[in-house]
């Protein structure tokens, strides 16, 4: 008895579906109103990610205390050479929870509002690196420069 003959019909692919094919990560955002289609892929994902974790306070967020970061917590202090290892401390385990990324370089710096953060990112299994800026504002929260 021979096998059902199927027939395929081949996917006509538009170019922006053929190009999102190489792309390592996708997801989904609706925090930048710029960002109309809401979606987001490699860096911009993988930063929005980490954003997200440097905007919860450590301990707030229900059912896992581990979660989020003590800058809020010290947003205040002084850059003692102690608060400064804390902080770099705090960024590199952030960074390091996210299994894409390897973290290059951290540089902590103190502004009359606050801290100016900058992070080195490489994405893992490709050369691409990225840098995120971020002004820890006690006045205004997290912004990106």
């Amino acid at each position: 008895m021979p096998y059902k003959n199927i027939t395929l019909n081949p996917t006509n692919f538009t170019e922006t579906q053929s190009n999102s094919r190489y792309h390592l990560y996708k997801g989904f955002s609706t925090i930048d109103e710029n960002n109309t289609s809401g979606k987001l892929f490699d860096f911009d994902l993988i930063k929005q990610n980490i954003i997200n974790n440097f905007n919860t306070k450590k301990g707030e967020r229900v059912m896992n205390p581990e979660f989020g970061t003590i800058i809020w917590d010290l947003i205040m202090e002084p850059m003692t050479p102690e608060v400064k290892e804390y902080l770099t401390k705090d960024i590199t385990t952030i960074c390091n929870l996210d299994p894409r990324i390897q973290t290059r370089q951290i540089i902590v710096n103190e502004y009359e509002q606050g801290y100016l953060v900058e992070v080195t990112l490489m994405m893992k299994g490709t050369n691409e690196s990225s840098t995120l800026r971020l002004a820890f504002d006690q006045k205004i929260g997290l912004r990106v420069v």
